[in-house]
């Protein structure tokens, strides 16, 4: 049977960081820890040095990576193996399609899970959780949706209103597309992030 990973793509306050939570309580699945070269949040992240990062991206080793909130991030060929040679099913949280796409090289079935809620939600649990910038979060809310805009022809395995559906619920979900391996499927991104 071909070795699984889960894709989480979504806004800034969908829900990545708390379903991955309820994933976890199965024990099979782990968040990926992303590298992470500069400032704010470290937990979830491996941190390094921008450098470190392109001595990885110039051997080959660095499958994706991006800027944002004024850091260097970076997902590497080596965290993953470690996961899946370690028997857990990777969780990756992404917030560009890009992204989402650039690491299906790395030989896994990847279910790619698209979570989305509307802006009031990602404003509302973004102060909740106490984020200090906000409004910075609210402008990556609408990069995304525009992020999804322009790759409206992209397939995912499932399609998730995490405003819907209690993190429990969404977890489960997931799980039951990667234990019957449910394959990626056009969707209509447009009505939903309208």
């Amino acid at each position: 049977m071909t070795a699984v990973g889960v894709i989480l793509y979504g806004p800034p306050g969908v829900g990545k960081d708390t379903i991955t939570a309820e994933l976890n309580r199965s024990g099979s699945y782990s968040l990926f820890e992303r590298l992470k070269a500069g400032a704010g949040r470290t937990t979830g992240y491996r941190m390094t040095s921008v450098e470190h990062i392109e001595d990885l991206d110039q051997a080959g080793e660095v499958l994706y990576r991006n800027s944002r909130y004024q850091a260097e991030y970076a997902i590497d060929r080596g965290g993953l193996t470690a996961l899946v040679e370690g028997g857990r099913t990777p969780v990756l949280h992404m917030g560009q399609v890009e992204g989402a796409t650039a690491v299906e090289v790395f030989p896994l079935h990847w279910v790619q899970v698209l979570l989305w809620c509307p802006l009031n939600v990602t404003a509302a649990r973004c102060a909740e959780r106490g984020d200090n910038d906000v409004e910075a979060r609210l402008q990556v809310w609408h990069e995304t949706q525009q992020d999804l805009l322009s790759h409206a022809d992209n397939s995912w395995s499932l399609v998730l209103r995490t405003d819907q559906l209690s993190p429990s619920e969404a977890a489960h979900t997931i799980d039951q597309a990667v234990t019957g391996a449910v394959e990626a499927t056009a969707r209509d991104i447009r009505r939903l992030v309208a």
